[in-house]
């Protein structure tokens, strides 16, 4: 396991997240587990795993022992109940989606259609242009990280109930609509759905038992997120990639190709 050796900075946002550089050189964006977000590093630990099983674009993370003694040390710090933490390898010279003007290309295009199937999968409400990063590749072409997955789930402090509850409803995000206009061929949702449901059920369920027991996820709850993650992507993830279809891409592509007739 990695250790840290030196206090960078905090970083925005409401997570408690600070930049912190590990013993193997890198900088961490390392998220604290902290009341009141008490799933948000559960959240975080699932959706990498699995995002790295499926090859998506994700930096990476590792749960880390942060000794109190070193958080002691962290000006503003706020108190955490557990001694691990979520770290996630920290990308330099990015931008968010907010801060760029104008994408002509996304260099790893590919891998959209599995980035927004994955955010269905896993009820992902918050894909914000704030949650991915662009990483400049030169003429107005871009690779394309994600990042931030606190919220999946529904929640960053769902409960087990609101977790069987969850709704099969289109996701309000422009970041989706965003990445939508880069794939170019429907096929590619269809595979990435196949994908998805090939993972073996042993290893969702696996992922889940690895979460560390003082994140406060009781073994019910972990139960019930495995059974949801393995049921969603058979019956109720087809009905989501239907509805994205009709409402958000097709009309989309509509819309690029009217204007490219229009224009030529």
């Amino acid at each position: 396991m990695i250790k840290p050796i030196s206090y960078v900075k905090k970083l925005e946002g409401k997570s408690n997240t600070h930049l912190i550089k590990f013993d193997d050189g890198y900088e961490y964006a390392v998220k604290y587990f902290i009341e009141g977000f008490e799933k948000s590093l559960p959240n975080e630990w699932v959706a990498y795993s699995l995002a790295r099983y499926l090859q998506l674009p994700i930096p990476y993370a590792q749960i880390v022992e942060i000794p109190a003694e070193f958080s002691a040390q962290i000006p503003d710090f706020i108190p955490s109940a557990s001694c691990y933490q979520f770290a996630s390898r920290y990308v330099p010279d990015c931008y968010n989606a907010h801060e760029v003007n104008q994408i002509k290309k996304i260099v790893n295009e590919q891998q959209l259609a599995s980035i927004i199937l994955f955010d269905y999968w896993l009820s992902n409400r918050d894909r914000t242009k704030k949650n991915i990063l662009l990483k400049e590749a030169g003429n107005g072409m871009y690779d394309l990280w994600i990042i931030d997955h606190a919220e999946c789930f529904g929640s960053y402090n769902w409960t087990g109930e609101q977790v069987e509850d969850l709704p099969v409803k289109i996701l309000k995000s422009a970041t989706h609509r965003l990445m939508a206009q880069f794939v170019n061929d429907e096929s590619d949702f269809y595979e990435a759905i196949k994908v998805i449901q090939t993972i073996p059920n042993f290893l969702i369920e696996e992922i889940v038992s690895i979460i560390p027991e003082d994140w406060q996820v009781s073994l019910e709850e972990r139960k019930i997120l495995s059974q949801f993650l393995i049921r969603r992507r058979k019956k109720m993830l087809p009905s989501s990639l239907r509805k994205f279809m009709e409402r958000e891409y097709i009309p989309l592509h509509l819309v690029e190709r009217n204007r490219g007739e229009g224009e030529g």
